[in-house]
């Protein structure tokens, strides 16, 4: 049987997921996981939290909650507004959990005893009033590149560089200068798999190409090896090195595995075996390719043990009426403040729709919305469903009619529809593929059209029949995209369960019989308005 293992970059447990987060990563995993379980793969899509690292700690300390407790509130928070989005996650854990922390120290010590870890002292900043080395953010200053105040350390957000030694130093917390100090660290030696990262990109044909291309120029230009430590208290303790934790990098990739040996042994499967058989797909963003396409595979050769990923999609960024995304100016739109508007399928097809396999950015226009869900998922696919089922109801009392002979013409259109969408899907051209069903929906709607039933000629019965199952066809090829949506459609057909739980294949058969009675019809969708609309663009920036 096809197994695949499915996952996404992990949300970062210090804040509400945003529109921009679910775009690249989340929906195409989730659609790709529904898809995969239709065709009879045993598929299972596994997430996490991202626990540690230094801003949450940061945070935690100015809300004056220990980390575990903030990183819990965020955890269950995520769960929730992914929940009401329909992301099918069969397991969601957090990087801190007892099974990740054993899995990551395991891990390191395996790298250790091969030889791929070094401890080196490095200098750092250390602020003597708050008694603690500063990492990562905790230092701010003035940008050598382009003299901009206030930025951290290790990006500056004016001009988009990483900092070589920010100017004017000050402590994140306390305001203070720093001083500078020795600390000991230990390095992963990156370095020394570059012609098997080279060997890999180039053999696994299923990689994107322009991905491939500039990560191979990485590596040309000489990988560094890699410090996978800090001095902060709140992360992954580093064995035999008090005080000191992993980087947030170098664990939280692995709890794509260790979250999945968690679930998967507490069904009774043996998680490492199923890991090593099954097709590994990981859903990212393109902010975080380096990690993901050299740290990741590297870590596990160096372990030897887990499968390297058969697929990265990798997607672009979201920005807002072309401007890019930014909380702190209320630039932004949060997954639960949306769904308070509108239903979550109107948010999963419209980024499903514009969201295309590649870097490229996306930008979400609420006019452009608007004009989506009304004229396509509205004006076309309601439109066709309710035609069909209200004329059933209305003419053939609620029965499908014997169509009195078959109609090569929609018959045609049913037959290819599971392997049109469905080839698509495998590529994971989602926007094109959800393209096609909608192309499936116009080209019935045409045929509904053009056949006039309503004239009650000998070929209205014909009709109906091909169109109550195509609405049939939608439902179940429609499930991955938009899952609440195609369920009432599935109840409306008068059918039992979850459209969601037919066979993919099953979107290409006419199979409701004549005599079959179908439930009541009734509008799918409501129209989104223009006050509506002007009223949250307005609600947008401060």
């Amino acid at each position: 049987m096809r197994r695949a293992l499915i996952t996404s970059a992990l949300p970062y447990a210090n804040g509400e997921i945003h529109l921009g987060h679910v775009a690249s990563t989340y929906l195409p995993a989730d659609i790709t996981a529904r898809f995969l379980r239709m065709s009879g793969v045993e598929a299972y899509y596994v997430c996490a939290s991202d626990d540690f690292g230094t801003p949450i700690l940061i945070q935690s300390e100015k809300e004056g909650k220990a980390p575990a407790d903030y990183v819990a509130h965020w955890n269950r928070r995520d769960r929730e507004d992914f929940g009401r989005l329909g992301i099918s996650f069969d397991y969601f854990s957090g990087t801190s959990s007892d099974a990740n922390v054993r899995f990551v120290q395991d891990a390191f010590r395996r790298l250790d005893e091969a030889g791929h870890i070094y401890r080196r002292d490095v200098v750092q900043f250390y602020c003597a009033h708050d008694e603690k080395f500063l990492p990562d953010r905790y230092v701010r200053g003035t940008c050598p590149h382009c003299s901009a105040a206030d930025q951290y350390s290790d990006l500056c957000e004016a001009c988009g560089r990483i900092p070589d030694e920010i100017s004017d130093p000050r402590c994140a917390l306390c305001g203070r200068p720093p001083e500078k100090r020795t600390t000991e660290h230990h390095f992963f030696r990156l370095g020394g798999f570059a012609d098997r990262l080279s060997g890999w990109l180039e053999g696994n044909g299923s990689l994107q190409r322009d991905v491939v291309r500039y990560v191979q120029n990485w590596i040309r230009s000489g990988l560094e090896d890699w410090d996978v430590t800090r001095d902060i208290p709140w992360g992954v303790p580093v064995p035999g090195a008090d005080g000191r934790v992993f980087y947030g990098w170098f664990d939280n990739h692995l709890a794509y595995i260790s979250s999945t040996l968690k679930f998967l042994e507490g069904r009774g499967i043996d998680g490492e075996q199923f890991w090593n058989s099954a097709e590994i797909y990981h859903f990212i963003g393109k902010d975080i390719i380096y990690h993901h396409y050299l740290f990741l595979p590297a870590m596990r050769m160096g372990l030897g043990r887990f499968k390297l990923p058969d697929r990265m999609p990798v997607r672009g960024h979201l920005t807002f009426q072309s401007r890019k995304l930014s909380k702190s100016k209320g630039w932004y739109i949060g997954l639960a403040d949306f769904m308070g508007s509108y239903p979550a399928d109107y948010l999963r097809y419209y980024l499903a729709s514009m969201t295309p396999y590649s870097q490229d950015d996306l930008n979400f226009d609420w006019d452009d919305f608007a004009a989506r869900i009304n004229s396509e998922l509205i004006g076309n696919l309601g439109n066709f469903v309710n035609r069909a089922l209200g004329f059933a109801k209305s003419r053939f009392d609620g029965r499908v009619p014997d169509p009195g002979g078959e109609d090569p013409g929609p018959a045609g259109l049913i037959s290819g529809l599971a392997r049109g969408v469905g080839g698509l899907l495998e590529e994971n051209h989602i926007d094109r593929a959800l393209r096609r069903l909608m192309e499936f929906s116009a080209g019935f709607n045409q045929y509904f059209q053009h056949a006039e039933p309503w004239k009650g000629g000998p070929g209205a019965a014909r009709c109906v029949y091909y169109s109550v199952n195509a609405a049939r066809s939608l439902a179940i090829a429609s499930s991955p995209f938009i899952p609440f949506s195609a369920q009432r459609i599935w109840g409306q057909l008068g059918l039992e369960g979850d459209a969601s739980a037919a066979p993919w294949e099953g979107c290409s058969e006419a199979a409701l019989a004549p005599g079959h009675a179908i439930g009541d019809p009734e509008p799918l969708f409501a129209r989104v308005e223009a006050a509506d609309i002007g009223r949250l663009k307005g609600g947008m920036g401060r």
